[in-house]
């Protein structure tokens, strides 16, 4: 049962793998994880109430309580898997021909088990905590190529921006110096506004800043409507004929 566990629980943590020079896969959602620590301790809660049902029943055969010994066994036995055909044919021949000292050496048997088990087990808990720390280091390696990536988007789209204000502050210079001011000066502040336009999209004040830009935008509008609604009175006012 452990080692199907065991087996479990490292195709879950992943395992160590070779470095290789193909590109670091996209981030993906953590899946459900069964934590390492409580299978443990699930599997030893189950090994030490096994052992207790085991001394009780000894205890009550000592005693000359069969019946509990019957209840005690069939309580560990309910913790136990189905021993294989194979198993349990040798643990009945070991009943009836085993002497003493074939027993002594079946326990010690046992017990060299139950250490590497434990060994075993121990090992694998270090090397589950060695690939979950380099599964959050490959995580946090992902995020951080993302975000470069993202960066080098926004500069380079930040310097096209750059280039096209330089190229309109130019166009205004030159309009300045061989045409008319009127015509080159609102150029160049234009060229300036389109160099600015990806610092101002990025700072926090933007969203105020366009707000405020929207406002007057809209103040100027009803202005204008009502200007020319105005204008439209008086000039029926002076059309109209006098009596």
């Amino acid at each position: 049962m452990r080692t199907l566990l065991v087996i479990a629980l490292v195709a879950l943590a992943g395992c160590k793998s070779k470095p290789s020079e193909a590109p670091l896969p996209a981030a993906v959602a953590t899946p459900k994880e069964v934590a390492l620590t409580s299978v443990g301790s699930t599997l030893d809660v189950i090994d030490s109430r096994v052992a207790a049902a085991v001394t009780i029943a000894r205890e009550a055969n000592t005693a000359g309580k069969p019946t509990v010994v019957e209840e005690e066994l069939s309580v560990a036995s309910s913790f136990l898997p189905k021993p294989t055909e194979g198993d349990l044919a040798y643990a009945r021949q070991r009943s009836e021909k085993a002497t003493p000292a074939d027993y002594e050496a079946q326990r010690k048997k046992a017990a060299e088990k139950q250490k590497a088990a434990e060994a075993a087990w121990a090992d694998l808990e270090k090397q589950v905590a060695a690939n979950k720390a380099a599964l959050a280091a490959r995580d946090a390696r992902i995020v951080e190529l993302a975000a470069e990536v993202e960066r080098v988007k926004k500069d380079k789209a930040a310097q096209l921006w750059t280039m096209a204000g330089v190229g309109v502050a130019v166009i205004g210079a030159l309009a300045t110096a061989f045409a008319s001011p009127k015509v080159g000066v609102p150029l160049l502040l234009c060229g300036g506004a389109i160099g600015a336009f990806p610092f101002v999209v990025d700072s926090p004040w933007f969203a105020w800043i366009a707000g405020a830009f929207a406002a007057v935008l809209a103040v100027l509008g009803i202005w204008v409507a009502y200007d020319a609604a105005r204008d439209k009175v008086h000039q029926s006012d002076e059309q109209a004929p006098k009596a």
